[in-house]
């Protein structure tokens, strides 16, 4: 047993490592790191219930995505241009997110619950994803595919993949960008948990084809995040809030090694089956939650 000094959490050594590898070996195959799992693992597990937890999530994200993000982009599924536009939108809104998580939700009850009714939330959006995808069969975006032809301007975003055209609207998806930073500061994760299935059930993209770019968004926001709580907390009556260092590069490594395998699985491996494992560890945590609000 070890004990991490900034959190005070006492746990095996390589608990927190191998618990990330695990989370984030499925989640990464749809862009997602797996820290809105992570943290409740924190929270409930660990028993690490300060705000101090966010921004050591964040520092997971961090250290986790790299290895991750340049597999996609060495495979040839990275979609620079997605990524930009998303860290332009949720950035500004982590600054809110940092804000309220700090003022508003210092107690671990209160955020057990909001962040039950998110993950809920996040839950019944990736369960609308699969029946749309049902209704509407996207074009198989397996093994050989590359994102092609990509092209931005202040309206649209345009690229090619698996045979064929996909385009975005800027403005929609910046709003919504910033709807999702400022949850994501709240919560401590960088947004691509609610950006993958959002652009994936709303406007059809092949998840496979913005994976790459959701993981690298993430770590642009979870940088952005991690230093926005370390500044933002003085401002509002509190000390400099650091995150567990040694804890935060525990998880980071279980993550980089989980993100990597994930991203060479992926071609593999249909996206249907992941979402389905996220909506079953989703609901799980999220009626947990809910529910030891009102039970306790």
């Amino acid at each position: 047993m070890v004990e991490f000094p900034i959190s005070g959490v006492e746990t095996y050594w390589w608990l927190p490592t191998l618990v990330a590898f695990c989370i984030s070996l499925f989640t990464s195959t749809a862009g997602v790191t797996g820290a809105f799992i992570l943290l409740p693992f924190s929270v409930s597990i660990l028993g690490y219930t300060s705000p101090g937890a966010s921004p050591t999530n964040l520092l997971y994200n961090i250290v986790a995505i790299p290895t991750g993000a340049r597999r996609f982009q060495r495979e040839g599924r990275m979609l620079w241009s997605l990524a930009w536009v998303t860290g332009l939108g949720t950035v500004p809104g982590l600054v809110i997110g940092a804000v309220i998580r700090l003022k508003y939700l210092p107690d671990p009850r209160g955020f057990k619950l909001f962040a039950g009714l998110v993950l809920l939330s996040l839950g019944i959006k990736l369960v609308v994803d699969l029946i749309a995808r049902r209704k509407k069969p996207l074009p198989h975006s397996n093994s050989g595919h590359r994102v092609e032809q990509s092209k931005l301007t202040l309206k649209t975003l345009t690229y090619e993949f698996a045979g064929g055209a996909w385009s975005l609207p800027i403005l929609p998806i910046v709003a919504v960008s910033f709807l999702v930073g400022i949850v994501g500061g709240i919560y401590g994760i960088g947004g691509g948990a609610f950006l993958s299935p959002y652009l994936v059930a709303v406007y059809q993209l092949p998840v496979h084809s913005i994976a790459g770019a959701m993981l690298l968004g993430t770590f642009i926001t979870s940088v952005a995040g991690a230093l926005i709580y370390m500044a933002v907390s003085p401002l509002i009556g509190g000390s400099v809030l650091w995150p567990d260092w040694w804890l935060g590069l525990s998880f980071g490594l279980g993550g980089a090694l989980g993100i990597y395998v994930g991203a060479r699985l992926q071609r593999f491996v249909p996206a249907k089956i992941i979402k389905v494992i996220l909506i079953l560890a989703l609901l799980f945590i999220a009626v947990r939650y809910i529910l030891g609000f009102y039970i306790n």
